[in-house]
């Protein structure tokens, strides 16, 4: 799925997973409050709870009741090996029959 046609949940759920893996939210720590990253990201809170849902049911992050939601351990590993299925599943050979149209060589690449 084009990241255009994506719904915006799954949109914003691609930016906290990204920012899981990168290390801005490490294991152990607490992400946003709903309402924040809403205000950040100019979403509507739903939206953004409904994401959070997600790495909820997922597994990626624990929720301490009135305190907020903490990065489950192990969740940056699980993201990178689930980013890295999809990516070598969809996104790679989409790219890797571009550059065959393209007529580009191994070569080229690295220049």
């Amino acid at each position: 799925m084009s990241n255009a046609s994506k719904p915006v949940y799954l949109k914003l759920r691609d930016l906290i997973a990204a920012a899981i893996i990168d290390g801005t939210y490490p294991e152990g720590a607490m992400l946003p409050s709903v309402r924040a990253f809403a205000a950040d990201q100019g979403a509507n809170p739903l939206t953004v709870a409904k994401a959070y849902q997600q790495f909820q049911l997922d597994g990626l992050v624990e929720v301490q009741r009135g305190v907020g939601m903490f990065v489950a351990r192990g969740a940056a590993d699980r993201l990178r090996r689930s980013e890295r299925e999809a990516f070598l599943a969809v996104e790679w050979p989409a790219i890797r029959a571009r550059i065959d149209r393209l007529g580009i060589a191994p070569a080229d690449l690295l220049a």
